[in-house]
C-alpha cells in the first residue's frame, strides 16, 4: 500500500470518526464542568441546611462520581461504542459489591439517618446498643463512645438505630429518684420531714418542679419512702451521691433506723408421743 492510499484511508477515518470524537470530547468536557457545578450546588444546599460536614462531603463526592459516570457513558455512546453491555457489567459489579458489603451499607444508612435526625450529638451521655457512655465521635459507619471508666467503645451504627436509645443529655433537667427505707418504729411524720429537709438543703435542687416526698410501700422489713427532686442534668450524679451520704448521717442523728432485712421465725414444741 503506497503513501497515497494510506493518506486516503486516514482522511476517510478522520472524516468518519473525527466529528464523533470531537463531539465526545466536548460532551466529556462540558459534562465534567456541569458535574462540578451540580456537586457544588448540592454541597451548598446541604451546608445551608446545617447537615453534618462528614455527610456533606460524602454526598458531594458520590454525586460527582455518579454524574461523571453518566457523562462518560454519553461520550462513549457518541463515539459509536455500544455501552449497553458496559452498563450491564457495571450494574452486575455494583450488585455484587452491594451484597458483599451488606452489613457496611446498613451501617452507612443508619449513620446517614443519625446525622440527619440527630437522636444524639457529640458530648451527650446515652445508652444504646448495650453500651452506656459519652458520645465522642459520630462517623458514617460507626459511633465512638467513652464509658465512665474511660474505655473507648466503637459501636456499629446499625446496632444503635436497631434498638432503643436513651439520651440523658437531651433535656436540661432530670428527676432524681431515691428510695429510702426506714424502720417501722419510726414516726411517719418525723421521717417524712427529715427526708424533705435534707433534700431542700442542697442548693442544686430546683424549686420548680417542687420536690416530692411520699410513702412508697410498706415492705417486708422497712417503710420505703420515695424522694424525687429535679436538678440540672449535669448535677444529677453529684446530687445523688451527696444525698445518699447526707441522709444516712441525718437519719442516724435523728435516731431513725434503717433496718436490715428480717424475718420472724416461730418455733412450736410438740410433746413427745
Amino acid at each position: 500500500m503506497d503513501i497515497d492510499a494510506i493518506l486516503m484511508k486516514a482522511q476517510e477515518l478522520v472524516t468518519l470518526y473525527g466529528l464523533k470524537i470531537l463531539a465526545a470530547l466536548l460532551i466529556f468536557v462540558l459534562g465534567r464542568w456541569v458535574s462540578k457545578i451540580l456537586r457544588k450546588m448540592i454541597v451548598n444546599l446541604m451546608a445551608k441546611a446545617k447537615v453534618d460536614a462528614t455527610l456533606v462531603s460524602f454526598v458531594g463526592n458520590i454525586s460527582y462520581i455518579v454524574l461523571l459516570a453518566f457523562v462518560i457513558v454519553a461520550a462513549l455512546n457518541q463515539m459509536g461504542i455500544q455501552t449497553t453491555s458496559f452498563i450491564a457489567i457495571l450494574g452486575a459489579a455494583g450488585l455484587a459489591v452491594g451484597l458483599a458489603l451488606q452489613g457496611s451499607l446498613s451501617n452507612f444508612a443508619a449513620g446517614v439517618l443519625m446525622i440527619i435526625f440527630r437522636p444524639f450529638e457529640v458530648g451527650h451521655r446515652i445508652d444504646g446498643g448495650g453500651v452506656s457512655g459519652i458520645v465522642e465521635d459520630i462517623h458514617i459507619f460507626t459511633t465512638q463512645l467513652r464509658t465512665v471508666d474511660n474505655k473507648t467503645v466503637i459501636v456499629p451504627n446499625s446496632v444503635l438505630t436497631g434498638d432503643n436509645i436513651i439520651n440523658y443529655s437531651a433535656k436540661k433537667t432530670m428527676r432524681v429518684d431515691f428510695v429510702i427505707g426506714v424502720s417501722y418504729d419510726a414516726d411517719v411524720d418525723h421521717a417524712k420531714q427529715v427526708l424533705m429537709d435534707e433534700i431542700l438543703k442542697d442548693t442544686r435542687v430546683l424549686k420548680d418542679p417542687a420536690v416530692f416526698v411520699g410513702l412508697l410501700e410498706l415492705a417486708d422489713s422497712s417503710v420505703n419512702w420515695v424522694v424525687r427532686p429535679w436538678v440540672k442534668t449535669e448535677d444529677y450524679w453529684n446530687v445523688y451521691f451527696d444525698y445518699m451520704e447526707n441522709i444516712k448521717k441525718r437519719l442516724d442523728a435523728e435516731g431513725i433506723g434503717i433496718p436490715y432485712p428480717q424475718r420472724d421465725v416461730h418455733l412450736y414444741q410438740h410433746p413427745p408421743v
